[in-house]
């Protein structure tokens, strides 16, 4: 057995799951999520948990089982907690301001980039330092597609580190052009 798939997904107070044939929903105090998963997988609620089974072992059923049962676990999460995604703006001049569901960016072009956040998905700077952007959202897919969609304006170049990065990533530093030797 695939070992993440044959692990039940506990279920919290207050979440509501609604499986109408290959169609899960669940329902959560953030909001609501819907998820078609693949015909061979069954999903069912028993005592408070969720429990993911497939009908046989071969190679294609083994894999769809880890991944139904991790997205579903993340729709759980979703619901509950919610998910962010933390970026970082490096660079003198660069910065970011946000009015209503619009992001403008300064990234040192000759134009600021306007970017209009999705439905469902937050924006919004950090309180303390204005150069760092919390992305929120219910869903784990969408919250990282358009982390990676901000972080692709202006990527985090290598010889000076400037650029959009995800907080806490390293970036390697390549050296600059060395002066050579006079023949």
């Amino acid at each position: 057995m695939s070992r993440i798939g044959k692990n039940p997904i506990q279920i919290p107070e207050g979440v509501t799951i609604n499986i109408n044939a290959n169609i899960v929903t669940i329902k959560g105090s953030k909001g609501e999520l819907t998820q078609e998963i693949h015909p061979n997988m069954k999903v069912k609620v028993e005592n408070n948990t969720i429990i993911i089974e497939r009908p046989n072992d071969l190679k294609l059923n083994k894999s769809l089982h880890g991944l139904t049962r991790t997205l579903l676990n993340n729709m759980v999460i979703g619901v509950t907690k919610g998910f962010e995604r933390q970026l970082e703006i490096l660079g003198v001049g660069y910065r970011a301001s946000i009015a209503g569901s619009k992001l403008t960016l300064n990234l040192g072009f000759s134009h600021a980039i306007e970017f209009n956040s999705p439905q469902g998905i937050t924006i919004e700077t950090d309180k303390d330092k204005k150069n760092i952007l919390i992305v929120k959202g219910v869903d784990k897919q969408l919250v990282g597609e358009v982390s990676a969609k901000i972080r692709g304006f202006r990527k985090p170049e290598p010889y000076k580190g400037k650029g959009i990065r995800y907080l806490g990533e390293h970036v390697p530093q390549k050296a600059g052009k060395a002066a050579g030797k006079d023949k």
